[in-house]
């Protein structure tokens, strides 16, 4: 008995995979969990979950992998991370011979997992010999961008920016200290997700682009540092502590 829709289903699965080396051992991965594949912009993507209706996990749900063997794929690296918690989605770096470019990114459905998956994964022997390194994502949301006409305002290099790129949620523009007029001649242009900013910032390479008939210049702004859980835990417990130590001496003065 065929299941409606099951054929279709299958049809777009192989089609995502089609040609590569071990097009059989993905196929079967997609079969197993029900994650969507596809390639686009020099990377595969699997994920995200099939039953997922919530949004894209928040910051800090990323892990970086690096030292991947050049011909391993999510057949391999799929069940070693899911192994610590469920995967948002496995984003392969892929070069146009098929093979991989030695490394990925790893979203987990929320920080403790990613957090746990590099305790745990860190010089984890994928084949013999070969150790992965993991590590936490930069997970930067926010690009530089320079060379902007003095003359336009926020809403203006808003609205441009959202049409060359997807997914800008705000700018931040800084008044000139001459003229408050006129803003200093770059923004700070922030995306709804890592990826987004990672897909702009290498559509907007300078050369591709112009802004207004300008050259502008790109690059990642600097990250807000999120502060770590366990580390806001330690502050905590240590404040707790002094709290208590004052508490006592005053009680003690008193006597």
């Amino acid at each position: 008995m065929t299941v409606p829709g099951h054929t279709t289903n299958m049809e777009e699965k192989q089609q995502s995979v089609s040609g590569t080396p071990n097009e059989a051992n993905l196929l079967k991965l997609m079969e197993r969990t029900g994650y969507p594949m596809v390639q686009e912009n020099g990377q595969r993507k699997y994920g995200p979950p099939p039953d997922w209706n919530k949004q894209t996990p928040p910051r800090g749900c990323e892990i970086f992998v690096g030292k991947i063997p050049r011909d391993c794929y999510e057949d391999e690296l799929v069940p070693v991370f899911e192994r610590v918690g469920k995967l948002y989605e496995l984003r392969l770096m892929m070069d146009f011979s098929g093979s991989n470019r030695g490394y990925a990114f790893v979203m987990y459905t929320n920080r403790a997992d990613a957090q746990k998956a590099v305790r745990e994964l860190n010089n984890f022997e994928i084949r013999k010999g070969r150790l992965l390194g993991v590590c936490t994502s930069v997970d930067n949301c926010r690009l530089f961008v320079g060379g902007i006409p003095k003359t336009k305002n926020r809403e203006e290099i808003l609205q441009e920016m959202k049409k060359v790129t997807e997914g800008v949620v705000d700018v931040i523009v800084y008044p000139s200290a001459v003229d408050k007029s006129k803003n200093r001649g770059f923004a700070f242009v922030e995306y709804e997700s890592h990826r987004a900013a990672a897909m702009a910032r290498r559509k907007l390479i300078p050369g591709r682009i112009q802004l207004w008939s300008h050259q502008i210049a790109v690059d990642w702004a600097e990250p807000e540092q999120d502060v770590d859980p366990d580390t806001m835990s330690k502050v905590i417990n240590r404040l707790s502590t002094v709290h208590v130590f004052s508490v006592m001496h005053k009680n003690v003065n008193k006597k």
